[in-house]
């Protein structure tokens, strides 16, 4: 261990200007042994800095490092586990505690003593020594510094002997003294002995001095002891002054205290006041309203602008007063009670004067709307006025009023409203089912009429007997009922009943003129040119775009006027949720009876615009019904614009009234144009083809074409394109089966003829149409007909040369039998001669009369329409030349060197089919 140490002393603690005290070999409690060692140093620079250090062998073995140093200020607890029992465990408690285990117990003894040793002379803080044996904690030895050297390294006590007597250098002083000492004589380095003999005779003579100089001050110190004595005099006479004026200052110090007690009840009483100034001060800012505001409040003009505002500010700062955050023991005060109780008062007397002034704002804005719809859409009868003048009247315009001043002179109150909701809600659930009454009425007359000017615009005309009903209303009628609505502006049942009374008397005459145009008897779409489906269009885009705006304000104005930022309880709560019908994504909703609590401004809106918007869902139903009933074909121009305007609604807001209502009816809509789609699928299984005549282009074949070209047109860049490739995939594979279907079943025209002709007409229709989702079809289509055509030829051309070819095919037989080709003309039933008779049989006049009658057949079987005789008549041609080119080669293979060829050539063949085809 101690050469250990020494090697530590000189590599690391030398360097740093330390020396080392104490070491320990220890490793850590409970984990893998892993050696290290504790050391105890201390600085050699004043002033000292006593160090804990913990220093570790490297990784290669070689040399040893320092790894971490805690101040020995910063030790708390060295915690040995047992003062009695002999252990080699020990903790130190630092910023944490560290546990450790000395490599024997002495080690651990000898450095915790020195710790302690440490401890007491360096440091004013204790550190506590827990179960560590007294025997280990002796006392330091006091060594006075000032018997020390200056400058002089002090050893420390409590360190191991071999610290003790370590070798301590002289100072500079100490050398300058022996040197002057040595060269007084110079025979001192060589004879020590008589240098030493000098020293203690040199050293008698200076005792002996010391004694004579100590007894010469004896008088000196008799003197001493004098003054001493008559010093210790002076003391007992102070000490009495001193008494004196300690009882003088008592009693100043008990004046002192009651004045202090004194100036500390005046502090009190101060702070007091003040607290109380504050609270009055508090009640005086917060609880008063001004007079201008009570007299707005009472009797404030709600009919103009100015007044509006007045009262909006007055109302304000009541709600303010009536917030106020009290302090405790505010509420307890009678004065705030009766303060209180006079807002509550104020508060209830506003509300009153305030809904019953919007109810009648609502009545006479809602009464004079209907009076001046009424006046539009009645008419007196005047001789002259038939059926088509009233039409003309009633189908001038295709528009919806506009609400905007209405809404404008509302939003004033806007501000009163958020008012009303906040301090009264029964007063603003009151008003909002008023609104919502009164509008439902209004927009329900207003949509019914446009709706039947819709329909007008789409049927231009009605049945005839048919009239339009008037309005039988006199004058003086329609001012009883206003006045009826201005007098019971203030109660929702009377006003109710009036509207009801105005708009149940004129529903009558509505339902029964659109079931005059809803009875009309179905259109053929036949009957229908491009321009009436353009304006059916153009028509029902006009719908949509009127009603999306005016769907779009409302909501708007509810939002604003009525301050639906906030969770308000209602009568019923409206559930949204997401499905998909007929492949529509919807955000549908329904209304429960159940007092629940909204969950958002949107659900409060949609329900109140599901309310008032009540009749638009049944009225696009009927529209969309009657469009349907002219032409299935509208349903196309239907599901396209319906489905962008649902597009463009689920981007704004996909919960909301105007997108979920639209979604319910694109539902319709979509259903529509899948019922077209299998009314053209269950007209192909119908088909009857005619038993007397050519079959041709089937109806239905050309009806897809139809139906292709304008949809198309329609869906171009369409959102619901997706739709229409799969009605594209349907009809195009019952188009494919309907056409093998009647070929099977045509007895004038071939099976081959029907299927190449209507299949080169679908493979012509998709190719000028270019639709990508039947490009797969589009090939099959291709491959049928050329497949149909090549059956055709091959089977109508069969074999011109009848017996020439009987014989080549004897030929074959024999060379398939293993004759060699040259050989055959050997066998006596195909011998040259043979062959030469069975030319002579077909000479050039008798196959040009033969081709011209097969050219007549085929012109027979083919349909004009589609005019394939000549690709027919020109792969026909091929086939005989293919034929006769075989006839040609096994000639020259059989027969070589025998002169032997047909009576035409390939050119007569071309001239003939040419000269016949020019002459049909």
């Amino acid at each position: 261990m101690t050469a250990i140490k020494h090697a530590l002393q000189r590599d690391i603690f030398t360097p740093n200007d330390e020396r080392l005290l104490s070491i320990v070999n220890v490793c850590k409690a409970g984990k893998k042994k892993r050696n290290c060692f504790l050391c105890a140093t201390v600085t050699t620079e004043r002033p000292v800095q006593v160090n804990v250090v913990k220093v570790k062998k490297s990784d290669k073995g070689d040399f040893y490092k320092r790894q971490t140093a805690w101040a020995l200020r910063d030790l708390a607890i060295v915690d040995a586990k047992d003062a009695v029992k002999e252990s080699p465990e020990f903790d130190l408690h630092f910023d944490k505690v560290y546990k450790w285990v000395a490599s024997s117990t002495v080690e651990k003894n000898t450095f915790i003593s020195c710790i302690w040793k440490l401890n007491q002379r360096y440091l004013r803080k204790k550190i506590d020594f827990i179960n560590v044996s007294s025997q280990l904690l002796e006392e330091l030895p006091k060594v006075a510094e000032e018997s020390v050297p200056s400058g002089e390294n002090q050893s420390v006590a409590g360190g191991d002997e071999e610290a003790v007597d370590e070798y301590q250098e002289l100072n500079a002083r100490e050398e300058q003294d022996i040197e002057i000492m040595m060269e007084g004589c110079e025979y001192a380095i060589a004879n020590a002995e008589a240098f030493a003999e000098k020293l203690s005779r040199e050293l008698q003579v200076l005792d002996g001095a010391n004694i004579q100089s100590i007894m010469a001050s004896e008088k000196q110190v008799n003197i001493l002891m004098k003054l001493l004595d008559e010093a210790l005099k002076e003391v007992d006479q102070i000490e009495l002054k001193l008494s004196s004026y300690e009882e003088m200052l008592q009693s100043v110090k008990e004046q002192m205290d009651q004045i202090s007690e004194s100036n500390h009840l005046i502090h009190l009483s101060n702070t007091n006041n003040v607290k109380l100034l504050s609270e009055i001060e508090f009640l005086v800012n917060h609880m008063d309203l001004a007079k201008g505001h009570i007299k707005a409040l009472q009797e404030g003009d709600l009919t103009s602008s100015r007044g509006i505002e007045a009262c909006t500010n007055a109302a304000d700062a009541l709600l303010q007063c009536m917030n106020v955050a009290l302090r405790p023991g505010h509420d307890m005060l009678h004065a705030v009670k009766q303060q209180q109780q006079r807002f509550s008062d104020l508060r209830e007397q506003f509300a009153r004067r305030l809904a019953s002034h919007l109810n009648s704002v609502f009545v006479q804005q809602f009464t004079q709307t209907l009076l001046q719809l009424y006046n539009r859409s009645s008419y007196h009868s005047v001789p002259g006025h038939d059926q088509s003048s009233t039409l003309a009247q009633h189908s001038a315009e295709l528009t919806l009023p506009n609400h905007h001043p209405f809404h404008r002179d509302l939003l004033r109150y806007a501000k009163l409203m958020e008012w009303l909701k906040n301090t009264d809600y029964g007063k603003y659930e009151g008003l909002t089912k008023n609104y919502m009454d009164y509008l439902s009425r209004l927009y329900e007359r207003e949509i019914k009429d446009f709706f039947e000017v819709a329909k007008i615009k789409m049927t231009g005309t009605t049945r005839e007997g048919k009239k339009f009903a008037t309005l039988p209303r006199k004058e003086s009628a329609v001012k009883q009922e206003t006045e009826s609505l201005h007098g019971s502006s203030g109660k929702l049942t009377g006003s109710t009943s009036s509207l009801n009374k105005l708009s149940v008397q004129s529903s009558g005459n509505r339902r029964s003129q659109s079931s005059s145009l809803l009875d009309m008897g179905n259109m053929s779409a036949s009957d229908l040119d491009v321009a009436d489906r353009t304006k059916f269009d153009k028509i029902f885009e006009q719908v949509l775009s009127e009603l999306e705006p005016l769907c779009l304000a409302e909501q708007d104005f509810i939002s604003k006027f009525f301050k639906l930022q906030q969770h308000q309880s209602t009568a019923g709560t409206t559930t949204s949720e997401v499905e998909e019908v007929d492949g529509v994504a919807l955000s549908r909703s329904y209304t429960s009876g159940v007092p629940q609590t909204v969950s958002s401004e949107k659900d409060m809106i949609r329900q109140m615009m599901t309310k008032i918007f009540r009749c638009i869902e049944p009225e696009l139903n009927n529209l969309i019904a009657l469009g349907d009933k002219i032409d299935s074909f509208n349903s196309l121009y239907m599901l396209v614009k319906m489905s962008h305007h649902v597009w463009t609604a689920q981007n704004v807001d996909p919960a909301s009234f105007l997108s979920t209502t639209l979604g319910n009816v694109l539902v319709t809509v979509k259903r529509n144009f899948d019922k077209c789609i299998s009314n053209q699928m269950k007209q192909m299984d119908e088909v009857k083809i005619s038993k007397k005549s050519k079959v041709g282009i089937l109806p239905f074949v050309a009806e897809f074409e139809e139906f292709a070209a304008l949809a198309e047109s329609i869906f171009k860049n369409a959102e619901r394109r997706g739709d229409l490739d799969k009605a594209y995939i349907k009809l195009i594979r019952a188009v494919f089966d309907s056409v093998e279907k009647v070929a099977n079943e045509s007895q004038k025209t071939p099976r081959d003829v029907v299927m190449m002709e209507n299949f080169h007409h679908i493979f012509a229709t998709l190719s000028r149409l270019k639709i990508s989702c039947l490009e797969a079809e589009k090939k099959e289509a291709k491959q049928k007909y050329t497949d149909h055509l090549q059956s055709y030829v091959i089977y109508s051309l069969g074999q011109p040369l009848e017996k020439l070819n009987h014989f080549f095919e004897g030929v074959e037989a024999r060379v398939a039998q293993g004759i060699r080709e040259e050989e055959v003309s050997y066998q006596l039933a195909f011998n040259k001669q043979e062959l030469r008779k069975v030319i002579k049989e077909y000479p050039g006049k008798e196959v040009k009369k033969g081709l011209d009658n097969l050219y007549k057949k085929v012109d027979k079987h083919l349909c004009e329409e589609e005019n394939l005789l000549q690709v027919v008549w020109h792969s026909m041609q091929d086939e005989f030349i293919r034929q006769y080119k075989h006839f040609e080669g096994l000639i020259a293979r059989c027969y070589p060197g025998s002169g032997i060829t047909m009576e035409f050539t390939i050119q007569d063949i071309l001239d003939y089919c040419s000269s016949i085809a020019q002459s049909h």
